[in-house]
């Protein structure tokens, strides 16, 4: 019989301690060591993964590789890479209310109709109120099947039974191994059920989603290991007094993680947005000073979006620097780029940079248009409604080239954009869609076209 001991194991990091302390000796986080009793040996033996352990060569032709299953909406299917693999284990993540659950249940829906049978694993709903979400939804299919359990050896059996061409597990937190004493959720408890949904999809060829929890830091709740393990992670984002959703994969073994899916949340449900500009620049003021359009890039797709500030001044010790959408690192290096390279005395100024619609802008491709809203918002004078802005800008105030400036210019185009300014080192022969390409090397030079002209 194998033998029990109590472990002490962080709730943030996953390290264990056999004793309590006040901090973590591995992340220094307090109060987070939380006691858990585990065997020393026995049950976390695991079977095989794969039925099959011979090895194969990779030129073997008999083993096809597995065809993707579309998932209804042409928006996850693009995050996804081209749609569901067989076989895969993804987790999906947001704050409370985003529409996990609405999302996970469309496209439950979607595959009942077209591929076969799918099993919703409910947690924390009972089957009457995942019922009523079903009928709001207009999901409701005779081969979608609800069940409403938490514990894991349960519906792994029920997953083995069933043979099911989807499972969704709502949610990995509310779910439990009877092999581990502690409650469900725990460090331990996630890791083990998550464990054995891997070898589940592994073994059937049946795709799982995870959905999750998120920490008030935006983080899957969770150890770390709960990451690395699944083939995908998405993250399913957006404000939740607005209708845009934004679904996002920060890790992707079968695809890209840099394309992202935009949705409209409805009374009816998610709706996908096939043109994300338009939705964007739909609200965008004309004839105001702090908003500049850039054409950004996420993954293959170039997307218009606003990137607004607002410089007035500070009646405080010290100035305020209120950043949201782009790096705010990467804001204060402009901010001294401009002080420094222009002579725009703006240390002692409040400082605001905000992405409208929710975006965020992770490539430096946005520091042209940031820093030419810093200028537009100081100097009060507005940059003209169909100019477009993309680059780089370096200590130096130097403008640097950007990959894909081709696409983001032919994308202003569509919109009615008449002129776009684009870092020198792109090259030539831009113009496109009745757009003008204006090449600048220096951030004083996109200054002069954009907000002194």
């Amino acid at each position: 019989m194998a033998k029990l001991k109590t472990v002490y194991v962080c709730q943030q990091c996953g390290a264990s301690s056999p004793r309590w302390a006040g901090k973590c000796p591995a992340c220094d986080e307090w109060n987070a060591l939380v006691e858990e009793v585990v065997e020393e040996q026995g049950p976390h033996a695991r079977e095989s993964v794969a039925p099959n352990t011979t090895p194969l060569p990779l030129t073997d032709a008999s083993v096809a590789p597995p065809l993707r299953r579309g998932s209804g909406m042409q928006e996850t299917d693009r995050v996804l890479g081209g749609g569901i693999v067989p076989g895969s284990l993804t987790l999906i993540g947001g704050d409370p209310g985003i529409g996990k659950s609405t999302l996970m249940l469309q496209i439950s829906h979607h595959i009942a109709r077209t591929a076969g049978r799918v099993l919703y694993v409910s947690g924390e709903e009972s089957f009457n109120q995942s019922r009523m979400r079903a009928q709001r939804l207009n999901a409701v299919h005779e081969d979608l099947f609800v069940l409403t359990e938490t514990s894991a050896a349960v519906i792994a059996k029920e997953i083995r039974d069933g043979d099911y061409a989807l499972a969704v597990i709502d949610s990995i937190q509310s779910v439990y191994t009877p092999r581990l004493a502690s409650v469900p959720g725990s460090i331990g408890q996630v890791r083990e059920c998550a464990d054995e949904f891997m070898r589940l999809a592994k073994g059937l060829q049946t795709p799982i989603f995870l959905i999750g929890h998120v920490t008030k830091d935006g983080m899957i709740a969770g150890p770390r290991l709960l990451e690395h393990l699944v083939d995908t992670v998405l993250y399913f984002e957006g404000e939740g007094r607005q209708a845009l959703r934004i679904l996002r994969a920060v890790k992707n073994r079968f695809g890209s993680t840099n394309e992202i899916g935009v949705f409209e949340m409805r009374d009816t449900g998610l709706h996908e947005v096939p043109n994300p500009s338009a939705l964007f620049l739909s609200e965008r003021p004309e004839g105001v000073s702090g908003s500049v359009v850039m054409p950004c890039m996420e993954g293959t797709r170039p997307l218009l979006v606003e990137v607004q500030a607002l410089v007035g001044e500070s009646h405080a010790g010290s100035p305020r620097r209120t950043v949201t959408g782009v790096n705010p690192n990467r804001v204060s290096l402009l901010l001294a780029v401009l002080e420094k390279r222009v002579g725009l005395p703006v240390a002692d100024r409040d400082v605001f940079v905000n992405v409208a619609g929710g975006v965020r802008l992770d490539e430096p491709a946005s520091d042209m248009a940031v820093a030419l809203a810093l200028v537009s918002s100081f100097r009060e004078r507005p940059v003209s409604a169909r100019l477009a802005v993309f680059g780089e800008i370096g200590l130096a105030g130097e403008v640097r080239a950007v990959d894909m400036a081709r696409q983001r210019v032919a994308e202003t185009g569509k919109f009615g954009f008449t002129s776009c300014i684009v870092p020198a080192a792109c090259g030539q022969d831009l113009d496109g869609n009745g757009v003008q390409a204006i090449s600048v090397s220096r951030l004083t030079e996109a200054i002069e076209m954009a907000v002194e002209k």
